[in-house]
Parts: structure tokens; sequence; C-alpha cells
């Protein structure tokens, strides 16, 4: 395996995580809101971050390589944080929102990370476009996300 498809690899089965955490955040979210336009939302969105880790680990497949299959560790301390505050701010679809925007800025970063690396080691044009494409995705979702929020914690 050349150390371009290692590189490729090593930075795809990382964004594998962060799409994992992704996942699983918008489907705990889902079922602790209220709002059942939130919910579908949520869980449309958590079908998405699915379709994100399988095409990840297709190219990772591609490139040689054995996919990540987990989550990584900060996103299952970050779900558990989630789980406690809500616990404390009664679950509320506003705070919810809030923490599922804070775990789509973590997407974000990680994946414009993800993309500077890539075009800075000169990777694969197809991992490049891969990255791209995601990112875009996880930039429609914060803002999304963000929109949402903003609209709840004007109606309250």
């Amino acid at each position: 395996m050349t150390d371009i498809n290692k590189e490729s690899i090593d930075l795809l089965n990382d964004l594998i995580e962060t799409s994992k955490d992704g996942q699983k955040g918008f489907e705990t979210s889902a079922e602790d809101l209220k709002n059942p336009e939130l919910k579908r939302f949520f869980q449309a969105h958590a079908a998405d971050c699915a379709t994100a880790v399988r095409e990840l680990q297709a190219e990772v497949r591609a490139l040689g390589g054995d996919p990540e299959t987990s989550s990584s560790v900060s996103g299952t301390l970050h779900r558990a944080w989630v789980d406690l505050k809500s616990l404390v701010t009664g679950k509320s679809d506003e705070a919810i929102l809030n923490e599922v925007e804070r775990g789509e800025d973590h997407a974000l970063k990680a994946y414009r990370e993800a993309l500077v690396k890539a075009q800075e080691k000169a990777l694969p044009h197809n991992v490049t476009s891969l990255i791209q494409k995601q990112l875009d995705g996880t930039q429609r979702n914060h803002d999304q996300v963000k929109a949402l929020r903003d609209q709840v914690r004007a109606q309250s």
C-alpha cells in the first residue's frame, strides 16, 4: 500500500468516526424531541449521516484499507454530556437543538481540516472530492439546525 493510500485511508477513517458521531447524535436527539417535524428532520439527517459513512467506508475499501466501524470516544462523551444536560434542562427542543448545533460545529471543523490536509498532501481527486461533497452536506446540516434552533428560540 502506498503512503498516499495509507494517508487517505487514515483521513477517511477519521471522517467515518465523525459521521458515525453525527448519525448517533441525530438519532439520540430525535428520540427526545417533542416536535414531530423536528423529529422527522433529525431522523432524515441520521439517515444522511449513515449514507455518508457507507460512502467513506466504500472509498476506504477501494483504497485497500479496512474501514472504521465505530464512533469516536469524543462523540460518545459528547452524547453522554448531552444526555446529562438534557436531564437538567428538561430536554427542551431548544436545548437539544443547541447541543446538536455544537456537534455539527465539531463535524464542520473535522471536515474542513480533512479537506485542507487532503489538499496539502495532494491526496487523490476521488478522496478530495468525496471530502468536499460531504463537507458541503455537513455545512447544510449545520445551517439548517441553526435556523431551526433560532426559529424555536423565537417561538419561546
